[in-house]
């Protein structure tokens, strides 16, 4: 599936999937900074901004081929889970950081602007997940809870790390450094630690790896195949929205489905 085959600006996730399995990422690449009706912008909220996104999830779901409409979710940096067929049936979209789906056609979708999107697949090519995993959403335990959601060993499911906000760029402070350190096993204090670089402006404050917390969070719930975590939504201005450098801003959207 080439990127160039869709209107609307996508990278495709480099990982191995099983046959039937297929996942996008939207970017604003092309589209003016500045620009009001933002691709799949989730904080403006005039007349002519929720149109604009109206028409581009629209445009989305027809060029991805769904027969299925996104089961869009109220994202709340927390880690509940819900199944992709229940959230479809809901008026408004369930509050949620996390869907599951099992039925060709039907996919899985988070919106991001610095969080990670992170995409999951069953082996097998039955069950395929998205989750929103911010840092609030790592601590709450939101891949745990995903991971719950999909049948089978973690051994059994791949992950994909989509674009998030690099270490370089995301300052914290220390309450976020103590929240991971009180949830890590025994086993990985010591690599959880590694996650953050004191600054060397702030007293108190660091720089994490939100990518690595994932991974090691992953390895910890028995996922061994962990592809991506190499851009930056900060960093590249061309290609991504970041909330942390553009404050109101767009969001990229992460998609994951089974081929009907």
């Amino acid at each position: 599936m080439s990127p160039h085959l869709f209107k609307l600006p996508v990278l495709i996730p480099d990982w191995p999937l099983p046959s039937g399995v297929k996942s996008v990422i939207t970017t604003c690449q092309g589209q003016p900074l500045g620009s009001r009706g933002k691709l799949l912008n989730f904080l403006d909220d005039t007349e002519e901004c929720r149109q604009k996104v109206l028409r581009n999830r629209r445009e989305l779901v027809g060029q991805l081929g769904l027969t299925q409409p996104f089961p869009w979710l109220a994202q709340e940096h927390g880690s509940r889970v819900v199944d992709a067929v229940d959230a479809i049936k809901h008026q408004s979209p369930p509050h949620a950081d996390a869907c599951v789906s099992r039925i060709p056609g039907l996919a899985c979708v988070v919106q991001t602007a610095d969080c990670l999107p992170v995409l999951l697949c069953r082996d097998d090519g039955s069950a395929v997940a998205a989750a929103h995993a911010g840092w609030r959403g790592l601590v709450a335990g939101v891949l745990g809870e995903t991971l719950t959601a999909m049948p089978g060993e973690g051994s059994a499911i791949s992950a994909y790390l989509g674009p998030a906000i690099s270490q370089e760029y995301f300052e914290v402070g220390g309450e976020v450094k103590e929240a991971f350190m009180a949830r890590a096993e025994s086993s990985d204090q010591s690599l959880t630690e590694a996650c953050f670089t004191p600054s060397k402006d702030r007293n108190g404050h660091y720089y994490a790896d939100l990518y690595q917390l994932a991974r090691l969070q992953l390895r910890g719930l028995g996922v061994r195949r962990i592809y991506g975590g190499d851009f930056c939504t900060y960093a590249d201005t061309a290609r991504f929205y970041s909330y942390r450098r553009q404050g109101q801003t767009g969001r990229m959207a992460s998609v994951i489905w089974i081929a009907s």
